[in-house]
């Protein structure tokens, strides 16, 4: 442990992890923007088709994507030494969409456990209670909870830059009210969607093995579904939450001197809440195993941009001949008249 008299919560390293996280930061925002753009247009496709599953991997899509939207300015703070130079309010909007992003995530995770829970477990029962109104309701219900538990965010002197301050939600040390709230978010927003994971996909597991209603593949993958989603969870969001409350435990123990600690698990807070970020590139590959007909759906797809494309060309190649000819027509008019 540093000497105390050597601490100082103004001097975080972060050129430690600069390099680490921009690459992250542009890797993520290359791969997970069109990959959700083309997960948003093909979910929905199938909620035109009544799939209620489609309902939850749409939502995930455009929270994702709203998340990416972000991803530049992010990158621009780590690159300026993790000084925000774009305004309070810009880094409150940002702050806000980086924390509900997280949970919303984790929630809709949830509830495309519990779905296929209920389809795979109680497919008959289940019948009447799963369909595509109950479905959006749901999701607006958890955007709902999700953003108004947040709305504290605009409040929070974090987000905002004086002289002595320039960090976007990095001020150090914690503040007692963050101290707690960061145990709250381990608890409510890992623990118990850990659970629910847990005993959902274990039970669509079991019950996968002894079913007599699907074939092979069918069976496999219902069962990738079920792997995938909660290596997912646990790659992206298990290293932030277990440092956050390691973090949030250390203050409230000992408040008078985080700052040494602070400064030694700096580097493993950011690159770790950095990693969260690959959520973004990891949730599409949810839809690839969802979806029974990704490959017949994909090249569907591909095709009528090549056919509207294809007719663009042609058009604007009718438009110039078309041109061409009046052109000729007038000169040949104009010599006549000469």
């Amino acid at each position: 442990m540093m000497n105390a008299t050597n601490c100082s919560c103004q001097h975080m390293p972060v050129q430690r992890s600069e390099i680490l996280l921009v690459a992250v930061y542009s890797i993520v925002f290359a791969i997970g923007l069109p990959a959700n753009c083309l997960t948003a247009y093909l979910t929905w496709l199938q909620i035109k088709r009544h799939n209620v599953l489609a309902i939850y991997l749409f939502s995930l899509s455009l929270c994702e994507l709203m998340y990416l939207s972000t991803l530049p300015l992010w990158i621009i703070y780590v690159r300026n030494e993790h000084q925000w130079t774009m305004g309070s309010e810009t880094c409150i909007i940002t702050g806000y969409i980086f924390f509900c992003n997280i949970y919303i995530s984790i929630l809709i995770l949830c509830c495309i456990s519990i779905d296929r829970y209920m389809a795979v477990v109680y497919a008959l029962e289940s019948r009447g209670t799963r369909d595509q109104r109950t479905a959006v309701f749901i999701t607006v219900v958890l955007f709902a909870v999700v953003a108004v538990i947040h709305c504290p965010v605009f409040f929070l002197d974090d987000g905002k830059q004086t002289l002595d301050q320039k960090t976007c939600f990095e001020t150090l040390p914690l503040k007692p009210v963050l101290a707690y709230f960061g145990i709250a978010r381990f608890l409510c927003g890992f623990v118990i969607p850990f659970a629910i994971l847990s005993f959902t996909n274990y039970k669509i597991f079991q019950n996968t093995n002894i079913s007599s209603g699907l074939n092979g593949h069918q069976k496999t993958k219902v069962k990738y579904l079920a792997i995938v989603i909660i290596i997912i969870f646990l790659m992206c969001f298990a290293p932030y939450h277990v440092v956050l409350l390691i973090r949030s435990v250390r203050y409230i123990l000992s408040p008078g001197d985080s700052c040494c600690f602070e400064q030694e698990i700096y580097t493993t807070f950011v690159v770790f809440l950095c990693f969260s970020t690959a959520n973004s590139v990891a949730d599409p590959v949810i839809y690839v195993l969802a979806s029974n007909n990704i490959r017949k759906e994909f090249y569907s797809v591909l095709r009528r941009w090549q056919r509207n494309v294809s007719m663009t060309l042609t058009l604007r190649t009718d438009s110039a001949k078309s041109r061409d000819s009046q052109d000729a027509a007038l000169a040949t008019e104009n010599r006549t008249l000469k």
